[in-house]
């Protein structure tokens, strides 16, 4: 079996917000000569850099025309150490790597008949717990207030996913001020006034009354604040039980990670922004997380997601893997997770509920009851319906160019 072409997609999908930016997701399909195509994501639908990694996926394509899509470890080796840039690294040559890495266990799973799941060791997990993510945005399909300003709003959006089934949620409780449109004066770095923490500490406490004392509250900052405001957040709000403090500052620096654990009594995640072993070593080495949050479509795929996982388990660091994509990122999100032992919980992102997003795909995974069952379909267990194929802007890559060959 060979490579015959490479296609990279940006999909449409209608999921952006106001308060949340553009929503550009970018799938890759590996097409072979017997007629199986594997499919993956670039991890960056939000932020800036979905056309960087558009074209960063076509570069690379190139180096994998011909190759037997069954050798993953070959491929995802001549793509770090044979492009002169892989090694480099970066958000977008990571994120393109990560792309074409879950696209050929999609498509070798389809070869094999079998779940990713089944080829990367079996299940030590099934019913995966699961937790709504980012409720500062509210929860629901459809959103009339993007924006939660009061300790009534975050207390009612509590109350609202536990009616959904979950006992476990996560919030960005320092993002918007404390005016009714979320803007305006906010300084979020260093020494804090005292009414940024008195708004914060209150949008919390309403949740902990609101879910009551066994629901599982995480802390995310998205890294907005720094070191010091970071420590005093976390320390006001220590008599609320946090599950764990996600993101307190810089997400490279794991020097001040370490400073704020020390700081605060709750455990500490950081990894959407970190990729390969190579960026989660310092950060193990020192103890300076306890939750580490890969995203597949970032940190080097399935392939180099495994070893992280492996490599964070012989430090007792638990794993969440980050899913903010397309339904094909959360459906390899639940591959990997149903395998490793150190799983903790699943991330249900406020977009993953968009209506348009879930019409882009051929299955409509969701929890119940706050859990998930992981998929038994060959490969990925999804892929893009033709119509949502027809409406990507594509480009095919059919040659083959090495670098300095």
């Amino acid at each position: 079996m060979k490579i015959v072409s490479v296609d990279v997609m940006q999909m449409p999908s209608g999921n952006a917000g106001s308060s949340r930016g553009d929503w550009s997701p970018v799938i890759v399909r590996v097409n072979t000569d017997e007629g199986i195509s594997g499919f993956g994501e670039v991890g960056l639908a939000y932020g800036k850099g979905w056309r960087a990694g558009f074209g960063m996926v076509q570069d690379f394509a190139e180096v994998i025309i011909g190759e037997d899509p069954l050798n993953i470890e070959k491929i995802w080796e001549t793509i770090f150490r044979k492009t002169f840039w892989g090694m480099g690294g970066g958000t977008v040559v990571n994120a393109a790597i990560s792309g074409i890495d879950i696209a050929l266990w999609d498509l070798k799973g389809k070869a094999f008949n079998m779940p990713v799941w089944q080829l990367m060791g079996g299940k030590t997990n099934d019913d995966l717990r699961t937790y709504a993510s980012q409720l500062q945005f509210n929860w629901g399909t459809k959103l009339d207030k993007q924006v939660l300003i009061t300790p009534e709003d975050y207390a009612e959006v509590t109350r609202v996913a536990m009616a959904d089934g979950y006992d476990s949620i996560k919030v960005d409780p320092i993002i918007f001020s404390d005016r009714p449109d979320g803007k305006g004066p906010w300084k979020i770095t260093g020494p804090l006034e005292n009414r940024v923490i008195r708004t914060v500490y209150d949008r919390m406490a309403a949740m902990r009354e609101a879910g009551g004392p066994d629901l599982d509250i995480i802390l995310e900052h998205h890294a907005n604040t720094d070191t010091i405001s970071a420590i005093q957040i976390g320390q006001a709000l220590e008599d609320l039980r946090i599950f764990y403090y996600e993101e307190p500052c810089h997400p490279l620096n794991s020097r001040s990670m370490l400073e704020i654990k020390k700081a605060v009594k709750m455990p500490i995640a950081a990894g959407e922004r970190i990729y390969t072993r190579w960026g989660y070593r310092p950060f193990l080495e020192d103890r300076s997380i306890d939750v580490i949050q890969p995203d597949l479509c970032l940190c080097g795929g399935l392939t180099e997601a495994k070893k992280i996982c492996d490599m964070a388990n012989t430090y007792d660091c638990a794993v969440q893997i980050h899913v903010c994509g397309s339904p094909i990122s959360k459906a390899a999100a639940l591959q990997i997770e149903a395998v490793i032992p150190n799983f903790i919980i699943h991330e249900h992102h406020q977009r993953a509920l968009n209506p348009e997003s879930r019409a882009t795909c051929l299955y409509d995974y969701q929890p119940v009851n706050g859990k998930y069952k992981v998929p038994d379909l060959p490969g990925i267990g999804q892929e893009p319906t033709p119509e949502t194929i027809e409406k990507c802007m594509k480009v095919t890559v059919t040659r083959s160019k090495k670098y300095m060959s």
